[in-house]
């Protein structure tokens, strides 16, 4: 199959390229710069140059390929402020890519997050088949899952906020450990009960390509191996591994401390990949979060380079 990837030589995208090219894809993917399209060449990909604001140039690389995987995001617009910008772009690439392979029956794997669920307030672990009417990544989501009605075996992979492994180097870990270096303590708010799940890099890579491969039109998939970390753990292993004090900060300094990430460390967002594991044969069989933490790679210099 020929597949073209966006987002390919991003932090997801560098595990999942690998993936398809040894199950015998081809892959094409996106890059916006001379250094993405380098990384993308020695990864033995084909290289077509645009980002996410050229939809012309989208356009012709869905109607051109055999399926399609979407992983790109602005995340840079998001982490300076610019949330509603990048939540547009997102929006606008899906349905230009949507167009292209309408009436079809070829591939789409998107991308969305669990954490969305923690909004909906649930009260309970989340699963693949909750569901919200709308909102900021939300009616991206809808809209991907929408196109299995317009001829399109569309697909949305649902990332848990921490995708862990060598290969992260600008995630939520590196951040909180970054944050934890520049203040001198690791900090957790109130008690730190509240839950994130986790996933490994290589799982998340495996589920793409058996989306891309076999997903039904229209399904939900929950890339997650562990169903919820208490963040008061995440931070001790990283208050452990960096030899610095663990302390409760109030939820009200929440946003002062973490910046951009003082929503998301509040978040209590369990969530169980039980139904994407029953309908694809998918079973995360890597190191979980904090075995993970526990390597050391995340803790040495040369990581975040």
């Amino acid at each position: 199959m020929r597949v073209f990837v966006t987002g390919a030589s991003g932090h997801i995208g560098s595990a999942v390229i690998p993936e398809l090219l040894e199950a015998g894809h081809e892959v094409v993917g996106l890059a916006r710069s001379d250094t993405s399209a380098a990384i993308l060449t020695a990864a033995g990909a084909e290289v077509h140059r645009g980002d996410l604001d050229e939809l012309d140039s989208l356009r012709e690389a869905a109607t051109a390929s055999n399926g399609v995987i979407h992983l790109a995001f602005k995340h840079e617009a998001m982490r300076s402020g610019d949330f509603a910008g990048a939540i547009r772009a997102d929006l606008q690439a899906i349905h230009t890519i949507g167009d292209a392979l309408a009436g079809t029956g070829k591939p789409l794997v998107a991308t969305s997050g669990t954490s969305m669920l923690a909004l909906a307030g649930l009260g309970r672990v989340g699963t693949e088949a909750d569901v919200l009417d709308s909102g900021p990544r939300i009616d991206a989501e809808n809209s991907v899952v929408m196109l299995a009605e317009r001829g399109v075996r569309s697909s949305v992979v649902r990332l848990p906020p921490t995708v862990h492994s060598s290969l992260d180097r600008h995630g939520y870990i590196p951040t909180l450990i970054a944050i934890a270096r520049d203040k001198g303590f690791a900090a957790y708010v109130g008690d730190g009960s509240n839950h994130w799940p986790a996933g490994h890099t290589l799982d998340a890579a495996h589920l793409y390509r058996l989306a891309l491969e076999n997903a039904p039109a229209g399904s939900r998939l929950h890339a997650v191996g562990d169903e919820g970390v208490p963040f008061r753990l995440i931070t001790e292993v990283i208050g452990h591994h960096l030899n610095l004090p663990v302390i409760s900060i109030q939820p009200e300094d929440a946003a002062v401390h973490f910046g951009f990430l003082g929503a998301f460390v509040l978040l209590d967002n369990p969530v169980s990949s039980t139904q994407t594991q029953a309908l694809l044969d998918w079973h995360p069989t890597h190191p979980g979060l904090i075995d993970d933490l526990d390597e050391g790679h995340y803790f040495r210099i040369e990581h975040n380079r």
